[in-house]
Order: structure tokens, then C-alpha cells, then sequence
């Protein structure tokens, strides 16, 4: 199988509609019945990598409130590291995991090569913009989560002007022992920005990043935190954490660069071998439902539905310029910048 899905673009994102009203009939019809036989099923337990522990956490929190005696096991790991255990329990033959989800679509692309994924086509994906549907024409994988990485900066030690303005700025010999970044061996939010500054630079990029003598975390998630220490200045960071963050009155800026910042596009899938199928498809319905928008609103996410806008303050991704690699860029990409990456950085 072969999947060459085009980079999302801003037209597309710009090309949503409104929602119909006779859907909400619908899907609500189809949720009730799921429950009643999730009921039954009783829990999920979920591979979570699209966000912190604290938000996962908090949707499975949420998921339980709105359908009380199912219960979320929240599993929360990097990406690589989530589809490792995975991996572990395919081998072991046992089915701990009833959801994955990954920030790193060749995860889902492997798995449903080796006939491990459940197909399911979720009635709620009629109210998400257009262009993060059917990423997967057999429904075997969904776009559940959308944000973005950028350039941050600690506020309190850069001044707005002084802070890069563009990728190509943050390998400024100024910045030298003041970069925090991920590890895409770890993190798919990392891979897929890897990949982008790969095709856009090329490998010279990261051997003069090394040179800078960065921080590297594991977690993306990582690049924040050091920020709001004070530890590091610049980061390559996840722009919805970082609003998040600035909004709890931590010195976290948010700058897109002139580039355009790197779009992730994360996606879920439900195991196969799942135990636990009803609640899993109610899991992936309650994903792309309006409170699991809200919630991604108030944690200053870009939510995907169409009838839920951004915080204030918050770029809405037609908003702002993108750029992301291809499917078929990030599945031969990211194994081979990884061993690149530990080529140069050594680790």
C-alpha cells in the first residue's frame, strides 16, 4: 500500500462550511448506541502522545463524565515510545492498548499494512473541516488532533525584536548554548519538524544546530518547560503549549516563522485486536465531538471542528502560513533522520 497525501493546505482549512443541522440527529442517535454497548465493556485504555499528561488525562476525564462506567486508562508517552510498547504487546500477543494515538502517521500506516487496525468511519467527522478527513481511505486511522510547531522564546530575556524570525534565524551563532529541542527518535511532533527542515535545508541544518550546542529533551513538550525556566532562550516548540503556558503567566512567546510554521496533523486508531471496540469507536466519536473542541479551546489548541473557533489571542491555522511534509516524506524521513540525528548530536 501506498499513500501519497498532499500537505495539508491553508485553502483547504479556509474551505469549511457550516455544520448541517439534521447530523446532530444522527451522530447523537449512533453515540447513544455505541454507549449502550460500551456500557457493557466497561473501560479503554489509550496510547496517548497528542498531548500532555495533564490534558490527556483531562479528556479522559471528560469522556467518563459525559459516559459515566467507562472508564479511560490513559497510557501517555513520546510517539516513539507509545508505538514501542505497542509493538511489545503485538509480539507478546496481548492487547493492552484499545487506541493509539500517535503523533507519527507512519505508526498507523505500519499497522494497518500488517492488517492490526480496525476500520471504523466516526459520524462526527462531519463537523471537522474538510480538509482533516479521510486521511486513510478505509477509515483504519483518523486525524483526532491539529496544532503547530514554531519558533518560542523566553519573553523575560528577549526582547519580540531580538528574537528569530525565521528557522533559518535560530541557528544564529547568538544563540549559541541558549536552543532547547526535541528528539525525533522520541517524539513525532520532533520528526515531522525534522523531516520539514531537512527539505528545506538539507542536513547542514542540524550539523550547524549541533555546533550551537543545544539542550535536547525527549518530548517536544520538553522545549517549554526549559523556556519558562529560563534555562534556554529559543526553541523549535509546540505553539498551542506555549500559548497555554503564557497564558498561566509563564514567559513563553510564540513567533511563526517566515517559512511558515510546521503543521502536525495527529492521528488515532483503534487496535484490532481491541477488547473493547464500542468504547474505543465512542472514544474516537467523542474526539471529534464539541466538548473534546472545547476543551482543546481552553487549552489554547486549534480546534478542528467548525463550529468551534480559537481563543482570543490565538492564530487560527488559516491564519497563519504552513508548511508540512508529505505522508510519504514523514514515513521515509523519520527513521533516517533519526540515525542521523544520532549521527550528529551523538546521542
Amino acid at each position: 500500500m501506498r499513500i501519497s497525501r498532499r500537505s495539508f493546505v491553508v485553502t483547504g482549512l479556509a474551505a469549511a462550511t457550516l455544520v448541517p443541522r439534521r447530523a446532530f440527529a444522527q451522530t447523537g442517535d449512533h453515540e447513544k448506541a455505541l454507549y449502550e454497548a460500551a456500557k457493557s465493556e466497561g473501560e479503554l485504555t489509550w496510547y496517548s502522545s497528542h498531548y500532555t499528561s495533564e490534558t490527556s488525562e483531562r479528556i479522559g476525564r471528560a469522556f467518563t463524565t459525559k459516559y459515566a462506567g467507562v472508564k479511560v486508562n490513559v497510557v501517555r508517552t513520546t510517539a516513539q515510545v507509545a508505538f514501542q510498547r505497542l509493538s511489545q504487546d503485538i509480539q507478546s500477543g496481548v492487547a493492552n492498548c484499545d487506541i493509539l494515538g500517535t503523533t507519527d502517521i507512519a505508526h498507523c500506516v505500519s499497522l494497518k499494512q500488517r492488517g492490526l487496525l480496525l476500520s471504523y468511519e466516526p459520524k462526527n467527522a462531519e463537523f471537522i473541516a474538510p480538509v482533516f478527513r479521510n486521511v486513510d481511505k478505509d477509515g483504519q486511522f483518523h486525524t483526532t488532533s491539529s496544532t503547530f510547531v514554531s519558533v518560542l522564546y523566553n519573553t523575560t530575556k528577549v526582547k519580540p525584536g531580538d528574537a528569530p524570525k525565521s528557522w533559518k534565524a535560530l541557528l544564529d551563532p547568538k544563540w549559541s548554548n541558549q536552543i532547547s529541542v526535541g528528539h525525533p527518535g522520541f517524539s513525532g511532533f520532533v520528526g515531522n519538524w525534522v523531516v520539514q527542515m531537512k527539505k528545506l535545508y538539507g542536513w547542514s541544518y542540524f550539523e550547524t544546530l549541533a555546533k550551537l550546542n543545544p539542550q535536547i529533551g525527549r518530548s517536544i513538550i520538553d522545549t517549554v518547560t526549559t523556556l519558562s525556566s529560563g534555562e534556554r532562550l529559543v526553541a523549535a516548540g509546540p505553539g498551542a503549549l506555549a500559548y497555554l503556558q503564557a497564558a498561566r503567566g509563564n514567559p513563553v512567546g510564540v513567533i511563526i516563522p517566515e517559512e511558515g510554521a510546521v503543521l502536525m496533523t495527529s492521528p488515532s486508531a483503534i487496535m484490532k485486536n481491541s477488547r473493547r471496540p464500542n468504547a474505543s469507536k465512542l472514544f474516537i466519536e467523542f474526539l471529534y465531538g464539541k466538548e473534546a473542541a472545547e476543551l482543546a479551546k481552553e487549552e489554547f489548541g486549534s480546534p478542528m471542528r467548525m463550529d468551534v473557533d480559537p481563543r482570543p489571542g490565538v492564530l487560527k491555522l488559516t491564519d497563519m502560513k504552513l508548511i508540512q511534509p508529505s505522508v510519504d516524506e514523514i514515513i521515509k524521513g523519520i527513521p533516517e533522520v533519526t540515525e542521523q540525528w544520532r549521527d550528529t548530536f551523538g546521542i
